[in-house]
């Protein structure tokens, strides 16, 4: 389901932070949230590698899985998962996620109506949930349903203000602090780790992955305040090796040979925090399934070859683009690299493209179909002084086809929703 009558409107509401419109109108409905245990993670980067990884473990041990992460590619379904056993988790289908919808919708209608005590909370639009909070809702009501034995919740935006922060977690994550959604977030890396340090919950145990000192030191001190055990990277766990060759050691147990389905070395740390969140988590988990669990995670759309010619990957900030640029510098540069970038309104492009530099010979600019892409011309005059060849390329199927020339390895990036669109123009599920 690529959209839907009841969620598209709710576009219009943009942005609006805050948990009490969650809280009210998941009690209207029960607490669903409330009904398996949760393991709860925020970052910057690499919380939705975390997420997956993570499932994909607890499924291979045979629990059954819930798993939410966003932004989705190319269908709604993508947010909602469930998972058991080794194979690949199991996105909502039509029929199921039609049905949740209206129940919300339904549900949504009779809170707002009795809900006076929040009008001040529905903003100029009116309406009562935004797009996400609605969809964190149909996610959390539909693991109910299904009885899932964990569910595993990535968060949207920061976290203390997050639609995703009413969960009561048994161990959350904070695997990475950068630079993005400064907007809604604050400026540095200090003001977004107090942010993101708002999914620390009292005597919940957090997993911390390797953090800039600024944001560490905002983290460490929220973690005390709220007497929650802290599990840092390089202290109580930590990783190394390489993808096919991994060692992690947790506060726990050291494992060694492991193999790492999810390409880039960058995927070790979060690999290893993936171990260290299990490892905490209350439900036993066999070193078998660990070792399965971590071959067989996928993300689609992050450092994916979806042909010999064509990597693509959703990086759409500095780290993210840097992660992708240390990747492409471990491989050889054996023919021309043509940076397909395109971007939304909120992302800042040219810190993308300033790190992709070094490792392309050309850049030509695009835009995606989602609301919210600069158009090419924007993209390109973002770039000016760049050093690189850049030209406009028009929309993607234009730009595609100018780049994959028979010769050029061709690299697309700046966005998870333009990935989806090159999936779509590939005909690719």
């Amino acid at each position: 389901m690529r959209s839907h009558p009841t969620l598209d409107p709710l576009a219009m509401a943009g942005v609006k932070m805050g948990l009490e419109r969650m809280r009210s109108f998941l009690a209207s409905i029960g607490d669903p949230h409330l009904a398996y245990p949760v393991i709860h993670v925020a970052g910057t980067n690499g919380k939705g590698s975390v997420c997956r990884m993570v499932a994909a473990i607890l499924a291979a041990e045979g629990y059954k899985v819930g798993v939410t992460t966003s932004p989705h590619l190319q269908h709604i379904n993508e947010r909602i998962r469930v998972s058991q056993g080794p194979g690949p988790a199991t996105a909502i289908s039509d029929t199921a996620l039609n049905a949740v919808i209206e129940q919300i919708r339904v549900a949504r209608d009779d809170w707002a109506r009795s809900a006076s005590g929040l009008r001040g909370e529905l903003g100029e639009t009116g309406m009562p949930l935004t797009w996400f909070e609605f969809s964190i809702a149909a996610a959390f009501l539909h693991f109910a349903q299904e009885r899932v034995d964990v569910a595993v919740v990535e968060v949207g935006m920061g976290g203390r203000l997050d639609a995703t922060n009413v969960v009561r977690p048994d161990v959350t994550a904070i695997v990475t602090v950068g630079l993005d959604h400064t907007d809604h977030l604050g400026p540095d890396h200090a003001s977004i780790a107090a942010e993101k340090a708002g999914v620390i919950k009292a005597g919940v145990p957090v997993v911390v992955g390797p953090l800039p000192r600024a944001a560490l030191s905002v983290v460490r001190a929220q973690a005390r305040e709220r007497a929650a055990p802290i599990f840092e990277w390089g202290t109580e766990f930590v990783g190394g090796g390489t993808c096919t060759d991994a060692h992690i050691r947790t506060s726990r147990v050291e494992r060694s040979g492991l193999q790492i389905g999810l390409c880039g070395d960058h995927q070790l740390t979060n690999a290893a925090v993936a171990c260290q969140l299990v490892d905490l988590f209350r439900l036993p988990v066999s070193e078998e399934a660990v070792r399965i669990g971590l071959l067989n995670a996928h993300n689609r759309g992050r450092l994916e070859w979806l042909a010999p010619d064509l990597l693509v990957d959703g990086a759409h900030n500095a780290d993210g683009a840097n992660t992708l640029a240390q990747y492409l510098s471990t491989r050889p540069h054996e023919r021309k690299r043509t940076l397909v970038l395109g971007g939304g309104s909120d992302k800042d492009v040219r810190s993308v493209a300033v790190a992709l530099a070094p490792q392309v010979d050309r850049i030509l600019t695009t835009a995606g179909t989602h609301a919210k892409a600069r158009s090419p011309w924007e993209v390109a005059r973002e770039l000016e002084g760049l050093h690189l060849p850049v030209h406009p390329a028009g929309p993607l199927a234009d730009a595609l086809a100018a780049a994959r020339n028979g010769a050029d390895l061709v690299i697309v990036a700046g966005s998870l929703y333009l990935i989806g669109d090159v999936r779509d123009l590939l005909g690719l599920p």
